[in-house]
């Protein structure tokens, strides 16, 4: 009699434990289950690192942001993926974009860099986009000339941009044969530096109706003379106020502000 009211009394007693250890998992203020927060360097997914490190420069989806648009099947053909990856871990001089590897001072490990690069060239990429065709270099191979540059410009450009680059802006009214904005705009020049400009004359704008280096049909495609010396030709008309024509010295009878 006793041993049976010992082994009931005993699985009264493991079950009020069982209970209370049930119980002690909706205490209040106890953390529930949820996945674990991974550290920054952790994170390899693509979208969020391109979220997080590209899409406030290079705009959501890889267009419509202020610097070059990267939803462009052309572009990433072009510049390739050995040339990107030393692009997104050390940066581009005199083009606002930053280091993002550790190596370099940025935050990324090289296999986040690595992964969006890759990310970019299988969201956005073609593959063969370039067969039978010979883009112009990367870099520039030959000594760029100004003068040729603008007869090259007439001729693959005017047909949007007017024949000295101002385009519709010139006239005051949209034309059939200058529909677009200013490409010789001091401002705009002081925005961008001859490499974007060569990206953007070899690659096109996607979505915004400019051609890559082979145009629109009407012409043959740009061949790689042509392009560097347009980029130059561009680059010619930066000024050095842009935006602001500063004096290069004080009115005559005047003397120059102090400044405290």
């Amino acid at each position: 009699m006793r041993t049976s009211l010992q082994t009931a009394g005993a699985s009264i007693v493991a079950a009020i434990l069982l209970l209370a250890a049930e119980g002690c998992s909706h205490l209040p203020g106890k953390p529930g289950f949820r996945q674990e927060t991974l550290r920054p360097d952790q994170t390899l997914g693509f979208a969020i690192l391109y979220k997080d490190n590209c899409s406030a420069c290079h705009g959501d989806g890889g267009l419509n942001g202020p610097a070059l648009p990267l939803d462009n099947p052309v572009y990433l053909a072009w510049a390739g993926h050995d040339r990107m990856v030393p692009i997104v871990a050390g940066g581009v001089s005199l083009q606002s974009m930053h280091a993002f590897a550790q190596s370099s001072g940025g935050m990324l490990t090289g296999q986040q860099v690595e992964n969006i690069v890759n990310g970019m060239i299988a969201h956005w990429g073609r593959p063969g986009i370039l067969d039978g065709t010979h883009p112009p270099g990367y870099t520039a191979t030959t000594a760029p000339d100004i003068v040729a540059g603008k007869t090259a410009f007439q001729a693959h450009c005017a047909r949007c941009h007017g024949a000295d680059g101002t385009g519709a802006a010139a006239t005051g009214a949209a034309s059939k044969s200058s529909v677009a904005g200013s490409i010789v705009d001091p401002t705009y020049l002081s925005l961008i530096g001859n490499r974007g400009l060569r990206d953007i004359v070899v690659a096109g704008l996607p979505g915004e109706g400019m051609p890559d280096w082979r145009g629109d049909g009407f012409d043959e495609p740009m061949t790689d003379k042509q392009v560097t010396d347009v980029v130059a030709w561009l680059g010619s008309h930066r000024v050095r106020f842009p935006g602001q024509p500063f004096p290069s010295s004080p009115p005559t009878g005047q003397n120059p502000p102090k400044r405290n």
